[in-house]
């Protein structure tokens, strides 16, 4: 698989692959993330597109996913119940989904990710258990909760290479 920067052309199967993610989180025990509410919307997507930070995973069989990225300093994460394992700039990633066809988006949006940063750090819904197992499996530590900007909660992980 390829990653690019992902076009406005490309925001229909990116909606539609956001709309495969959360289908598949509800069938495995996350109804809660991104549940009916049309997160992440068109107006974030495009303006992540806008300012280039938003990337698709593609293979010979078209997209297969998504996920946004961004060094430096993310304001949700500037307070955690919990610890980071370093104070050093960072890298985060987010609003990653997979369209389920290919397997290894989340390791190679990490693999990419680490090309520009070797300190990463990323959250997820406490019911998202295959994330979480995902996250821990790459080597990502959980340092604690972070709270959204809705006052949401969400596991924060670090991955430090």
């Amino acid at each position: 698989m390829q990653i690019r920067k992902a076009m406005a052309e490309d925001l229909p199967i990116i909606l539609d692959t956001y709309e495969i993610a959360r289908r598949f989180m509800r069938e495995h025990g996350n109804p809660y993330q991104w549940s009916d509410s049309g997160y992440p919307s068109v107006d974030l997507l495009e303006c992540d597109i806008k300012l280039k930070q938003l990337y698709v995973l593609e293979s010979d069989d078209g997209l297969e996913g998504v996920f946004m990225y961004n060094v430096g300093p993310d304001p949700t994460y500037h307070k955690i119940d919990g610890e980071w394992l370093n104070s050093e700039p960072y890298s985060v990633i987010h609003r990653i989904a997979s369209r389920g066809r290919k397997k290894g988006v989340l390791r190679l949006a990490v693999d990419f990710a680490t090309k520009f940063s070797k300190n990463i750090k990323i959250d997820t819904h406490e019911y998202n258990t295959v994330m979480q197992n995902a996250l821990q499996g790459l080597g990502f530590k959980r340092c604690g909760t972070i709270y959204l900007e809705n006052g949401d909660p969400r596991i924060a992980y670090q991955l430090k290479i």
